[in-house]
C-alpha cells in the first residue's frame, strides 16, 4: 500500500503549499480539466435526449442543471479528502468501510468508468475514419492501423503523466467552447419558436414527473466527471493541505457555471430551432445534433466543423476517464494482493488498456451503448450515495451533516438509478 501511496504522489510535481489568497493558473487549469471530462460526446446528443420532453421539462431541468452536478461532486470529493494524504478514492473506501468493501467499491468503479473508455475509443476511430473518407475525399487506413495510431496518440499523453493529462485537457477545451458557442450563435437567426411550441400548455402533474424522472439521468450524466475526482482532490490537499475542501469547492463551483451556461445555452438555442418532431427524426436516425443539423441546413461550414468538434469531445473525455479506470485497475492490481513497483503497475495499466482499447476499437461492437447504459447506476450509486452514506457513518465526515444538500444529493441519486433500472427492464 505504501508503494502505492507514494505512486499517488509522484503523479504530481512537488510544489510549495498554497494558500487561498489568490485565484492560481492550477486552479483554473483544473477547473478547465473538470468541464473537459464532462462535457464530452454526450453534449451532442443532449439537445435531442433533454429537448423531447417538451418545454417544461426541459425548463425544470435547466434549474436543477446546476445544483445537481455540483453537490454531488462536491460530496464525492469531500469523500476523497476524508482520506489520509495522498489516498485516492479506492483506498479511501478501504480506509472508512474495511478490506471487502474496498474491494467490492474499487470493482465496481473499475467495471463503470472502463466500458466507457472503450465507447470513446470506438467513437473516435469512428469518427476520425469517417472524416478522412467524406470531408477529406481520403482513403482512411485499416480500421485496425487507424484505431492503434489514435489510441497510441492518446496515450503518449496519458505517459506524460496526470498533470500532462489535465493540461492537455485544459487546452482542449477552448476550441470545444469556442466551437459550442459558435453554433449556439450560428443557430439564432434560425430560431422560430422550435420546442416553445409545447410551452402553451402545461403537462399533467403525473406526466410532468414521469418525464422528468427519465430525463434527470440523462442531465445527470452529461456533466459527469466523477472519473476525475478523486485524482483532483489528491492533488487539492497536496497543494492547500487543511484548505483543500474550500478551494475544491469553489474550482467546482466556477467549472459547473462554465458547463451549465455554455451547455443550456447549446440545448436551448438547438431547440428553439428544431421542432420536436425533428428532435423525434434526429433520435430515430441516432444522429448527432450537429450531423443532424448539417443535414437540415445543408451546410458545408458544419458538415466540416461537426467532426473536429466531435474529436476534440471524444478526445478529451478519453484522458478524463482514463484517470478513473487507470485508478479502478491499479486498486484491482494491489487489492488482489500484487504489488509491483509504481513504475512497473503504470507500465502494466498503460498496456492493458491500449490492448483492450485497440481491440475493441477495431472490432466495433454495437453492444457498447448498453455496457454504458449498465454502468450508469454504478456510477449513480458512487457519485451521489456513497458519499452520502460517509458523511452519515464516517466520523471524518460528520461536519458535514444536516445540510438540505445532502438530502438533495440523495433524492437526485435514486430518481437517477431508479430511472437507469427502468430503462434497462422497460
Amino acid at each position: 500500500m505504501n508503494d502505492q501511496a507514494n505512486s499517488v504522489e509522484e503523479r504530481f510535481e512537488t510544489i510549495a503549499p498554497a494558500t487561498l489568497s489568490q485565484w492560481s493558473r492550477q486552479d483554473t487549469t483544473w477547473m478547465l480539466g473538470l468541464f473537459g471530462t464532462a462535457i464530452g460526446a454526450g453534449t451532442l446528443f443532449l439537445p435531442i435526449n433533454a429537448g423531447l420532453g417538451g418545454f417544461w421539462p426541459l425548463l425544470v431541468l435547466a434549474v436543477l442543471a446546476f445544483p445537481m452536478t455540483f453537490y454531488a461532486h462536491r460530496g464525492l470529493t469531500r469523500f476523497v479528502l476524508s482520506g489520509r494524504d495522498g489516498a485516492d478514492i479506492t483506498e479511501v473506501v478501504e480506509e472508512h468501510f474495511g478490506i471487502k468493501a474496498g474491494a467490492l467499491i474499487t470493482l465496481l468503479y473499475f467495471f463503470a468508468i472502463f466500458p466507457i473508455l472503450l465507447i470513446y475509443s470506438v467513437a473516435l476511430t469512428n469518427t476520425v475514419g469517417s472524416f478522412l473518407e467524406h470531408q477529406l475525399h481520403l482513403q482512411p487506413p485499416p480500421r485496425v492501423v487507424l484505431s492503434l495510431m489514435l489510441i497510441l496518440g492518446l496515450l503518449a499523453v496519458v505517459r506524460c503523466g496526470e498533470q500532462a493529462i489535465v493540461k492537455a485537457m485544459s487546452l482542449m477545451v477552448y476550441p470545444f467552447i469556442v466551437a459550442l458557442l459558435f453554433l449556439a450563435v450560428f443557430l439564432v437567426p434560425h430560431w422560430n419558436g422550435g420546442i416553445l411550441t409545447t410551452a402553451s400548455t402545461l403537462p399533467e402533474p403525473s406526466a410532468l414527473l414521469h418525464t422528468l424522472w427519465l430525463a434527470i439521468p440523462v442531465m445527470v450524466f452529461s456533466f459527469n466527471h466523477s472519473p476525475i475526482i478523486s485524482a483532483f482532490a489528491v492533488d487539492q490537499k497536496r497543494r492547500y493541505g487543511h484548505n483543500a475542501e474550500e478551494r475544491s469547492s469553489q474550482i467546482l463551483s466556477r467549472a459547473h457555471v462554465l458547463m451549465v451556461v455554455m451547455v443550456l445555452f447549446f440545448v436551448f438555442s438547438c431547440v428553439l430551432t428544431l421542432s420536436p418532431t425533428q428532435l423525434a427524426e434526429a433520435k430515430a436516425q441516432n444522429l448527432s445534433i450537429l450531423s443532424y443539423l448539417a443535414n437540415h441546413f445543408s451546410n458545408p461550414t458544419i458538415a466540416f466543423a461537426a467532426p473536429l468538434i466531435a474529436f476534440v469531445a471524444i478526445s478529451k473525455s478519453f484522458l478524463g476517464h482514463y484517470i478513473g479506470a487507470s485508478e479502478g485497475l491499479k486498486g484491482l492490481i494491489v487489492k488482489s494482493g500484487r504489488r509491483p513497483a509504481p513504475k512497473t503497475l503504470d507500465r502494466l495499466t498503460a498496456a492493458f488498456m491500449l490492448v483492450v482499447c485497440w481491440i475493441v476499437a477495431t472490432l466495433n461492437p454495437s453492444i457498447l451503448g448498453m455496457i454504458e447504459t449498465l454502468g450508469g447506476p454504478v456510477i449513480a450509486a458512487i457519485l451521489f450515495l456513497m458519499p452520502m452514506y460517509a458523511i452519515r457513518k464516517v466520523p471524518a465526515m460528520a461536519r458535514y451533516r444536516g445540510q438540505a444538500s445532502n438530502v438533495f444529493v440523495v433524492a437526485v441519486g435514486l430518481v437517477a438509478i431508479t430511472a437507469l433500472v427502468y430503462s434497462l427492464l422497460a
